[in-house]
This record gives C-alpha cells, structure tokens and sequence, in this order.
C-alpha cells in the first residue's frame, strides 16, 4: 500500500452524529435535518466526495454540482456518475488533483482511514441517542479546537479545527 499523504492540505470531514458518536447502523443514517442537508450542501458544492461504498448506496446517486470517489474493496463494483477506488492513497491522490475543496463523508470506516490527515471537522451533533453500532471518531479536544458552534433546537452545527501544534501527531481515536 502507498505512503500516507500527510495532512498538508486541507482536508474535512463532515458528519451528523448522535449522543455517543453514533452515525448509523451500517445502512443508513438515523438523522433527517433539512437544515443539515442544506448545510451539507452549501459545504461540499463544488466539492469532491470521498465516502465508502455503502454510504453511497445510502444516499442512492451521486450528488448534482460535486464528484463523487467511492472507496470500495469490492473490484466489480461500479455506479454510474461515480469514481471507484480501492485505495484510499490513490483516491484522495486524484480528488486533491481536481483542484477543489476535498470532504470525507463517511461512513466509520472511510473516517478512520482519513482520521489522521483531517485539517477541519463539520459536525451536526444531534442531543439524541440514535439506533447503531457505527461510530465516528472521538474528537480530542487536545488536537481539535472548536472554531464555531451554531445552536439550534435539539442539534448544534460544529466547526472542529486541527491544533497547529499538533498537526503530526494525532492518533486514531474511536468511540
């Protein structure tokens, strides 16, 4: 497998998580907020997506005005108005060759790949339990610093920032 790409660009994850860092349950989303859709979307337009192969098939198409990259281990699989990858070296090589602004989107397993070269987080962190075993990973506050929060009734919208300082060394956490 290639050399990790180090975190010298910017690179954000985005995610809607319940209380305990719960994102689904391996199939779908358990959170519908319009406003989080329209956040998401305002967020990656003209973006490219990196997301696994199974979140795609959650959302059911690509999305219109961004590239998609589907990380999948599965060599036969293909959709159209998609990009597939086995290698997650390989597809954050080609989206950072496009020149435009780069977002991973899950689900848990695409987070963790990514975990260590993230420079940004948007998060929608929902004040509810939700249903699942998927989990995004633990944000430690002594390498992410919490930019901006944006209250709402019952979720909040977060901008996590990577500390500086602490930009080469960060570990994988998880929930």
């Amino acid at each position: 497998m290639p050399a990790a790409v180090p975190a010298v660009e910017d690179l954000t994850a985005i995610v809607i998580k319940g209380r305990g860092g719960v994102i689904g349950d391996g199939a779908d989303q358990p959170f519908r907020i319009s406003e989080d859709f329209q956040r998401f979307k305002s967020l990656t337009m003209g973006g490219v997506l990196i997301m696994g192969r199974k979140t795609h098939e959650a959302i059911g198409r690509p999305l219109p005005g961004r590239q998609t990259f589907v990380l999948t281990r599965d060599r036969d699989w293909s959709d159209d108005g998609v990009e597939v990858f086995a290698d997650p070296d390989q597809a954050l090589q080609c989206a950072r060759a496009r020149d435009r602004k780069v977002f991973i989107c899950g689900g848990g397993e695409i987070y963790r790949l990514y975990w260590d070269r993230l420079t940004r987080l948007e998060v929608t962190e929902v004040d509810a339990e939700a249903p699942g075993d998927v989990t995004f990973p633990v944000i430690d506050v002594d390498r992410w610093f919490l930019s901006q929060v944006q209250p709402r009734e019952g979720y909040e919208f977060q901008t996590w920032e990577l500390l500086p300082e602490r930009g080469t060394d960060r570990a994988n956490n998880s929930s």
